[in-house]
Order: C-alpha cells, then structure tokens, then sequence
C-alpha cells in the first residue's frame, strides 16, 4: 500500500492510504499544490464535488483547506470502505461519502450545484464524453472544473481550460464554466 500527503490546510502533512486497486492513479502532491495554488488555498464555503474519489486526496485535499462541503464519489466497494477508514481518522466533518456510479450521480444531482467538480475518472473508458452532456447542471454560477485526462484538452463541456499542465502521462486542466471574457452582467 503506498501514501500520499495531504500539502496544505488544517490537515497538512496528514498521511492518506492508497488502496491497491486496478486504474487508481492517486493525483501526485505536486499536481495537487498546482491545482490549489490556481484555485486560491482558501476554499471555505465552497461545495465540492470529487466524482472518482479514489484515494481521496482531492476530496480530502479541499476539505483541508475548508470547503463547505466535499462530497466523494466512489464506485469501488474495496476503495470505498477505504475512503470511510480514511474520513473517521482524519474527521473531516465536512466531506460526505456516497457509493455509486459517477454517471447515475450527474443524471440524478439536477438540484445539486457545485463552485468545483473535480474529474479524475479512470483512463480509456470514455467517461469525460458520457460524463460532458451531464456536467452544466451541476455548476454553480462561476464553477471551477478540473479534470485529469490522458489527453490535452482545449475545452470540455462548453467550458473553456484556463490552466493546463502535464506530470508523466497526465494531462491536468482548470476549466472554467464562465466564457472568457464574461462580465458576470448578464450582457
């Protein structure tokens, strides 16, 4: 089993176990210092979602550094009780686990509305294509997405990336749900 670190907020340098499990690619601290560094570090209020929780360090990474709320979605049974012995050691109060598929998730979440939705799905199984048409009714007004895929991408949803980088064979993008140049006036 190895581990990743949790790089910042009120769990820094907290320890997370990863499950040996077949496609779970934890996020690599570098990667996840990058991602909330272009995100602000401070987080709080926010709602979450982490789609393909997996290790959790996403999920848990934003809960650190004070989201409202994170909710991690996970399909694996083997993982997901992993990820409840993750949530009761570190006592983030506000993450909330579900079980289940990701898909079943979005086409069922028309009420929910999330400020991040972050997407790590497994690689080679299309999941950024069937999640894409599903994703615009989970953002709230001003949503952040990331997304970690085994290609570059220059827009995904209708959104369009405004932060990119590459760590081995990962492609991480921020995309923003706004078009650029928006004005949040309505013109």
């Amino acid at each position: 089993m190895s581990r990743v670190r949790i790089v910042g907020g009120s769990m820094r340098s907290r320890l997370i176990d990863v499950p040996e499990a077949m496609g779970l690619r934890p996020t690599p601290d570098r990667v996840r210092e990058t991602l909330f560094n272009w995100l602000g570090q401070d987080l709080t209020g926010l709602r979450c979602l982490d789609l393909f929780a997996g290790s959790g360090a996403l999920g848990f990474e934003a809960a650190s550094r004070g989201a409202g709320e994170v909710v991690m979605v996970e399909s694996a049974s083997k993982v997901f009780t992993h990820l409840q012995k993750t949530l009761e050691r570190l006592a983030a109060n506000n993450v909330k686990l579900l079980q289940g598929d990701a898909l079943k998730f979005v086409t069922g979440a028309s009420l929910r509305r999330f400020d991040l939705v972050m997407l790590d799905p497994p690689f080679r199984q299309g999941w950024l294509e069937k999640l894409a048409p599903h994703l615009p009714q989970l953002l709230a007004s001003g949503a952040r997405v990331y997304v970690e895929s085994e290609n570059p991408l220059e827009t995904y949803a209708g959104m369009t990336v405004i932060k990119s980088g590459k760590a081995g064979q990962v492609h991480y993008h921020l995309l923003s749900a706004e078009p650029a140049g928006h004005n949040g006036s309505g013109e």
